[in-house]
């Protein structure tokens, strides 16, 4: 991590291909990403309008310093453990938006 651009709009390429076809399936999905932006989680819901899905975002609120114990703690032994350093970790958390109630459905879960 990061990944490299071309690689990043691949796999967001093939997810939206999935996503689209298991909505039009009529299957329940949940998308566990970071969604650090609003552009981003904003882009994603677009995805989703064409079908008149309106997403709901769970937020798990969570204070830097445990962020950063998280990510030095991870063992690289699942296969989703991404290698990142203090710096790109502090980086990433530093720069999350948290999602306001004017994004749309929210839940947020505490604890």
């Amino acid at each position: 991590m990061p990944l490299a651009e071309d690689v990043h709009r691949e796999i967001a390429a093939r997810l939206r291909s999935r996503l689209v076809g298991l909505v039009v399936e009529g299957r329940d999905v949940v998308l566990d990403f970071s969604f650090w932006s609003r552009a981003m989680r904003d882009e994603w819901r677009g995805v989703l309008q064409p079908f008149g899905v309106t997403p709901e975002t769970i937020y798990l609120p969570t204070d830097r310093a445990t962020c950063l114990e998280r990510v030095a703690a991870r063992g690289h032994a699942h296969g989703d453990d991404f290698a990142l350093d203090a710096t790109t970790a502090a980086a990433y958390i530093d720069h999350f938006e948290p999602p306001e109630p004017g994004e749309g459905p929210m839940t947020v879960v505490m604890g």
